[in-house]
């Protein structure tokens, strides 16, 4: 939890400083209350008290009670502040964070978990800090203070106070035993809820094909009620702190009078007085002092569920990526789109077998190199090393003659137009889909954006929209197909203007006829551009300068369409899957 704190901004950490002075002066105010309280019951047992004298004390007791009201008030706001701004900042230190993550720390923590530390966990962390900056400085500073009021005034009104002290700091300590792994267990339940729910959103479709909505609904219900049962038992372990604090401030009251009534009447006359007004002024300070303890109790209500929101928020915070930025960012060579793999070897994080094996190929500017293979065989992995999704273990990967792990991400990424196996589109306008993200020439203009649709085959369906470019797109893009969403996000590709296209299986939602006029009117726009295209059909890459043809994770064969059938016998096996004999 301390290393939250280390979040605070300048402005934050003054208003923190100027929130523990009006803390100070409430503190201070709310004590100086008893006194007043004394010197009326002193005014009031004296013979000769004018009602003005009176007055006058009743007056100062009011106009403390006002100051400590305001100084509440203003700690209340600085507190606020300070709270919403610290989960402003820390928001968006996570999302950061999470955004320079490669896809092995992604799979790390799991996408539900990440939604969950990034909204509950810092409202979790928020919360502590608001109520802490009022209580945690104010409770230590007004028992401290109460303490050292009460400390002459009979040993007998210390003990039975103490002993009040002592059962509230047991039960806390009990309490925050028991409760604390649970809180642990309740937010990783609540990471298992929202990713049920979100596998059920985003699988609605298969849901309600399969008819297994009582099955959804089973598991949601089972998260659910895991969820319900374990905030029961932390609401109903924390639901016992108020009742045994209102037990003991009230017995802490009676104790004290009971115990001044047993003094008063063995004492002197002459001190009985004393005696009165030392376990008034006692009663009142022993209740501040319990109050104070009362503020702790809450606080120690809400630090465990924090503590662990703080602890999973470092986890994500302290998390290094591990493939790190490089330092290029400029050209360093002459070369232009031009990409090698030399020796390379590549292993998911914790597996034990390689998943490619001794890949070398160099494409040069202007070139279309296809990849073919089995489902497995590792062609989107192959690929997914260039904008370096994961590092190599063995090798080099080389873009323009520089080993892309010395440079740096943006600089490697405004080379590189990426289409992904699964079309990605985001909510918004279908033109703010196509500009997304910059590029070194900054926001296409309208004429790039006209000429990548047409060459992407979009024009058509695009202009059939009632609002055209301006037509809102769903989280998703649910509101498109999947070839229309493919075709947008080919568009997206060509409005940067890249050296190198990368297209990971983004044809495979096409008809035979747009994908074919979609490749035509490619080669045509992109004949000065490096084009990589993974792919499972025949047709869509035997026009291709170079084939490699994947087997198990190793080059089975390089060369053009003829070259492969001649002497690749895994990609004749795979041609003859497709084509009939005339066509091969």
């Amino acid at each position: 939890m301390i290393k939250m704190f280390k979040n605070l901004k300048k402005k934050e950490i003054i208003y923190f400083l100027i929130s523990i002075v009006f803390v100070v002066v409430g503190v201070l105010l709310d004590l100086k209350i008893p006194d007043y309280m004394q010197e009326i019951t002193t005014l009031l047992t004296a013979g000769n008290t004018e009602m003005k004298e009176i007055l006058v004390q009743g007056g100062f007791m009011l106009a403390c009670a006002f100051g400590s009201l305001v100084s509440a008030v203003v700690v209340g706001y600085f507190a606020s502040f300070i709270g919403t701004s610290f989960e402003k900042n820390l928001r968006s230190r996570v999302f950061r964070k999470v955004e320079s993550f490669g896809m092995e720390e992604i799979k790390k923590f799991s996408t539900s978990s990440l939604i969950t530390r990034s909204t509950n966990d810092v409202t979790q962390v928020k919360m502590f800090i608001v109520m802490g900056i009022q209580m945690l400085i104010k409770a230590p500073i007004m028992a401290s203070i109460a303490v050292s009021k009460i400390a002459n005034k009979g040993w007998e009104f210390s003990l039975v106070t103490l002993v009040g002290v002592l059962i509230v700091l047991v039960m806390v300590i009990a309490l925050v035993l028991i409760v604390l792994p649970k809180f642990k267990l309740l937010q990783t339940l609540t990471d298992k809820l929202n990713r049920i729910t979100r596998e059920n959103l985003t699988g609605i479709r298969v849901v309600r094909a399969y008819n297994a909505e009582e099955y959804q609904l089973k598991k949601i219900e089972g998260a659910n009620d895991e969820l319900t049962d374990m905030n029961l038992f932390t609401a109903r372990a924390m639901s016992f702190m108020n009742p045994v604090m209102s037990s003991v401030m009230s017995g802490l009251s009676l104790a004290i009078y009971w115990i001044g009534a047993h003094l008063i009447n063995q004492a002197e006359v002459l001190d009985k007085m004393e005696i009165f007004g030392n376990m008034v002024t006692f009663s009142s300070y022993a209740v501040q002092v319990i109050m104070s303890f009362m503020m702790l109790v809450m606080l120690f209500i809400i630090y465990p569920r924090a503590s662990v929101s703080a602890k999973r928020l470092n986890e994500v915070l302290d998390t290094d990526p591990n493939v790190k930025d490089g330092e290029i960012d400029e050209d360093t060579t002459d070369l232009k789109g031009v990409v090698e793999f030399k020796d390379v070897s590549f292993k998911y994080p914790d597996a034990e077998e390689y998943i490619l094996k001794d890949i070398n190929f160099k494409i040069n500017k202007g070139e279309t190199i296809a990849f073919i293979g089995s489902t497995g065989s590792g062609k989107s992995t192959l690929i997914n090393l260039i904008p370096r999704f994961y590092d190599v273990n063995e090798g080099e990967v080389l873009v323009d003659g520089v080993n892309v792990k010395d440079m740096k991400s943006t600089y490697l990424n405004n080379k590189i137009g990426y289409i992904s196996q699964k079309a990605v589109m985001f909510k918004g306008t279908v033109e703010e889909n196509i500009t997304f993200g910059e590029c070194l020439q900054g926001k296409p203009s309208k004429e790039r954006i006209e000429e990548a649709i047409e060459v992407a085959q979009a024009k058509e369906f695009i202009d059939a929209l009632d609002d055209g470019f301006d037509t809102s797109v769903a989280q998703g893009g649910t509101n498109f197909s999947g070839g229309q969403k493919q075709r947008l996000s080919i568009a997206r590709a060509i409005a940067r203007n890249p050296e190198i296209y990368i297209f990971d299986d983004s044809f495979s939602a096409l008809d035979y006829k747009t994908d074919f006029a979609l490749r035509k009117a490619l080669r045509k726009h992109t004949n000065d551009a490096t084009i990589l295209i993974v792919a499972q059909r025949i047709g869509t890459i035997k026009d291709a300068d170079k084939i490699v043809v994947l087997d198990s994770g190793k080059c089975a064969g390089i060369g053009t369409h003829e070259e492969l059938l001649k002497n690749c016998k895994v990609y004749k096996e795979i041609a003859k899957s497709q084509l009939r004999e005339e066509e091969l």
